[in-house]
């Protein structure tokens, strides 16, 4: 049996989620349960026993960074389509809730980079952590793993994901995706101008070192997506092994088929073309056996 008489609740800023918050406040109010609602970045869960977020994957991981001082488990509730890191669609709220209650729930241990900034700052990142040209011109990074030289480049900026981040940005920029449970960290350089300087593949005990010259138009750090402020040139990158943990259930949509579901993943023009016609040819014969 799962604790889940104290629920923390983080929500979407924006998108409408009346139907799982009303679902979630009967199964608490069922079942004597207290729902605390929770500022994304709060650190203080307030005594809870899980997080529920209400959202997509932006939500879930406003969930978790509330989370993570204490260690709870955090459930992702998907309003919209299904995400990478929510387990269930809003219709399913109660049931999830139920599940995890009775214990019928796995644990999905998320990884991080844990980052440290030449001003001293230090953050972790689920997904990923992007260091990018902030106006025109460019941004020239040196990428150096275990201390020896990987590449030297000049373009965009460079980002820096973890196994479950590679199918977000690192992916949007023509990096690998990693398959789950995968113990490495994947270096994508933005738009390099000339050189060779293809996406690299690190093991998860190795460090990352990025050196970054600024042009003069800057650059940005972002964390997660969210702009972060940070002053110098330096950034040490490491794989923090646990950081976090996701409420699964052993019925739920696969990390590959969810990729293909939501069109990150999809087959060649040339397969769907083959399908249609096999299909098509097919159809007629049997519509030819029983003229």
């Amino acid at each position: 049996m799962s604790e889940a008489r104290r629920i923390g609740l983080v929500v979407h800023p924006s998108r409408d989620v009346s139907e799982p918050r009303a679902i979630l406040d009967a199964w608490a109010e069922e079942h004597g349960a207290e729902v605390v609602p929770l500022e994304v970045g709060e650190h203080d869960c307030k005594g809870c026993d899980v997080v529920v977020a209400l959202g997509g994957d932006g939500t879930v991981l406003g969930g978790i960074r509330a989370a993570e001082a204490d260690g709870l488990p955090v459930l992702g509730i998907a309003c919209g389509s299904l995400g990478m890191l929510t387990a269930v669609p809003a219709e399913e709220a109660g049931e999830a809730l139920r599940r995890f209650a009775a214990g019928d729930w796995q644990a999905r241990k998320l990884e991080a980079l844990w980052v440290r900034a030449e001003d001293g700052t230090e953050f972790r990142a689920i997904n990923d952590v992007v260091v990018v040209r902030k106006g025109a011109g460019q941004v020239k990074t040196e990428v150096r793993v275990d201390d020896a030289p990987y590449v030297r480049l000049a373009g965009d900026g460079v980002v820096v994901a973890t196994a479950q981040g590679s199918s977000a940005y690192n992916m949007a920029a023509g990096g690998p995706v990693l398959a789950p449970e995968t113990r490495a960290l994947v270096v994508t350089p933005l738009a390099p101008h000339g050189g060779s300087s293809p996406p690299l593949v690190v093991p998860a005990s190795s460090h990352v070192t990025l050196l970054v010259t600024v042009g003069f138009s800057g650059r940005r750090v972002e964390v997660d997506g969210q702009p972060t402020e940070l002053d110098g040139e330096r950034f040490e990158i490491d794989l923090e092994p646990i950081h976090a943990t996701l409420v699964t259930y052993p019925d739920q949509e696969g990390y590959l088929a969810g990729l293909r579901r939501r069109g990150l993943i999809a087959d060649s023009p040339r397969i769907a073309a083959h399908d249609k016609r096999m299909l098509e040819e097919a159809e007629a014969r049997k519509a030819a056996e029983h003229g």
